[in-house]
């Protein structure tokens, strides 16, 4: 049985802010590298042996403190990255005009196609998402690999392996440096490849995490 555990990166300068990421980037809040540092921490007892971050500046950094504390090596895919926001990127969610906000409201209340202008649908990432977390059966034999992604990528791939369409509403919360585990069997009492062992697992923080909508 291979076991994948994903954690979505730590709290950024926008995530504090409320300004939208998307595949735009902001660094490190000190709360999020010490929240990466308590990944780490939890990442040596879990036995990690690759570490595979998406690209984006504040996932990199997170992977990179996380490698540190446990000797893991680091790659990067790319498939790993943030939904596209298209137009909305850097913006403060407390400016948006109504039109907007229905746009962005469209990622999270179910809306089949729905995609902010300029941006990606939550589909195309679901697609690149399950290539990632695919790739990782290709590790050698006895790997326990960790991907550090975001909350809206993380929390599609998590809902889509449950069997959900990758538009459905959002209901699953990953706070920032949050830990989830994703397991691919064969199990007579559960259907065959990945399962969800686990989401949005904050006991290795020490202080309350954001989320991406709500403080």
């Amino acid at each position: 049985m291979l076991q994948v555990y994903l954690v979505r990166h730590g709290e950024t300068e926008w995530n504090a802010l409320r300004r939208i990421q998307g595949q735009s980037d902001s660094a490190l809040t000190a709360k999020g590298e010490r929240q990466a540092e308590q990944v780490a921490e939890r990442a040596v007892s879990l036995g990690i042996t690759h570490i595979i971050s998406s690209d984006l500046g504040r996932t990199r950094r997170t992977a990179e403190i996380i490698a540190a504390g446990c000797g893991c090596p680091m790659t990067v895919d790319a498939r790993l990255r943030e939904l596209d926001m298209g137009v909305l990127e850097t913006r403060d969610i407390a400016t948006l005009t109504r039109e907007e906000e229905d746009w962005r409201r469209q990622l999270v209340n179910g809306t089949e196609g729905g995609r902010i202008p300029g941006g990606e649908s939550m589909t195309e990432m679901a697609t690149r998402m399950h290539a990632a977390l695919n790739h990782c059966l290709t590790l050698p034999a006895g790997s326990t690999p960790l991907l550090v992604s975001h909350g809206m990528a993380l929390g599609c791939l998590i809902s889509t392996v449950l069997g959900l369409p990758a538009y459905a509403e959002r209901r699953l919360r990953l706070r920032n440096c949050s830990l989830s585990r994703m397991d691919y069997q064969q199990s007579p009492w559960l259907a065959p490849g990945w399962v969800v062992e686990t989401a949005g697992d904050v006991s290795h923080l020490d202080m309350p995490a954001l989320d991406e909508l709500q403080r």
